[in-house]
């Protein structure tokens, strides 16, 4: 009943005011309701500059905050929904993923030898890898670090 109800109350309230201070995001809601969320939940917010965080687009139905420039969305309903311990409890692949966006996942699994499903649910966060997929997505990340610093330009 109670996530019908925040359903429900969601569907009525919209982003009024989206800003930010060194640490946090925060947006003002329709009902007069202030929610924030600290940046570094958000690789692409947190490593952007104040510049970049300040280009966003409110969606039409005021539901949902895009930066093209990033390429990042945030809902509204993230905003009630987030559990603070769940994206503490990031598994370490998820973690070296989401601070590497540009890494392409499908690729990478190929590299690692990990199909590339498993490979997406680790980097999700929603399976943590083995010991042994672990030391096999570790090598295969040391592996493009030294293929990444023996480039010349």
């Amino acid at each position: 009943m109670h996530g019908r109800y925040i359903m429900e109350k969601l569907n009525k309230l919209k982003i009024d005011k989206v800003w930010f201070d060194a640490e946090n995001i925060y947006i003002l809601v329709s009902d007069g309701t202030q929610k924030s969320h600290p940046l570094r939940w958000f690789d692409r917010l947190w490593n952007a500059t104040p510049e970049q965080r300040e280009k966003y687009e409110i969606g039409n139905w005021g539901d949902s905050i895009h930066w093209p420039e990033l390429d990042e969305d945030l809902s509204l309903e993230g905003f009630y929904s987030y559990n603070k311990d769940e994206i503490e409890q990031q598994n370490e692949v998820s973690k070296v993923f989401r601070q590497f966006p540009s890494i392409n996942i499908t690729r990478f699994a190929e590299q690692a030898k990990i199909n590339r499903s498993l490979m997406a649910s680790y980097v999700c966060n929603e399976k943590k890898p083995g010991i042994k997929n672990k030391k096999q997505i570790e090598a295969a990340l040391h592996q493009l670090g030294k293929e990444l610093l023996a480039v010349k330009l």
